[in-house]
């Protein structure tokens, strides 16, 4: 008796539940991610082994490179507060939109003075290679020290906690640049900070 051949049929399989699913994962990222912001002085941290994150809150970050300082400071009514002293030592008012708006800024670097024409700029504008020439640091004038000063009685104020500060050094930073801010940081009896390296590690 002569043998049935069967036909083959080649097997399909319905990918329509799987795209769905590809789909609602990309879309799902896409609308929690937060994009990166551009950092107004970029640095090349050096490299680190240890792996210890620095604080979500109560943190002022300080970067130094290029001959350059910039800061920074975690908490929108926390930099309302701190700004809100600067201009009172330096005799600067600030309007109420102006304040909400530093409140929103990334890391500045310039003089409390110039403030103003930074915070009236865009992001994309103040980020500028160049624009910023960095907080005044000198005897003569130690910007830098003030608003380490006033933030941490703003952070106090606040949310009642210790203002914590991290160092953001550039690896190819000459070493007097980051001792002088250990130094400003000592005359205020700050013993304690975090150094920023390539993972974002803590040394002290």
């Amino acid at each position: 008796m002569a043998n049935v051949k069967m036909s083959k049929k080649a097997a399909s399989i319905d990918m329509t539940a799987m795209c769905d699913v590809a789909f609602l994962l990309l879309t799902f990222f896409i609308l929690t991610a937060t994009a990166k912001q551009q950092e107004p002085l970029p640095v090349d941290t050096p490299a680190s082994t240890v792996q210890t994150k620095l604080p979500e809150s109560d943190l002022a970050t300080i970067t130094v490179g290029k001959g350059k300082v910039f800061y920074d400071l975690k908490g929108r009514e926390v930099r309302k507060k701190a700004l809100e002293l600067m201009g009172q030592k330096y005799g600067i008012t600030f309007t109420e939109d102006e304040a909400n708006r530093f409140a929103l800024m990334e890391g500045f670097g310039v003089p409390v003075q110039n403030l103003k024409q930074i915070i009236a700029m865009t992001s994309s504008e103040r980020n500028k290679l160049g624009l910023q020439p960095g907080i005044p640091k000198d005897s003569l004038d130690n910007q830098l020290k003030e608003w380490i000063y006033n933030s941490r009685i703003a952070n106090i104020e606040v949310n009642d906690n210790e203002l914590q500060i991290a160092i953001k050094g550039d690896a190819k930073e000459e070493y007097p640049q980051i001792r002088k801010i250990m130094d400003i940081l000592q005359d205020q009896k700050i013993n304690s900070f975090n150094l920023v390296t390539g993972l974002r590690g803590k040394d002290f």
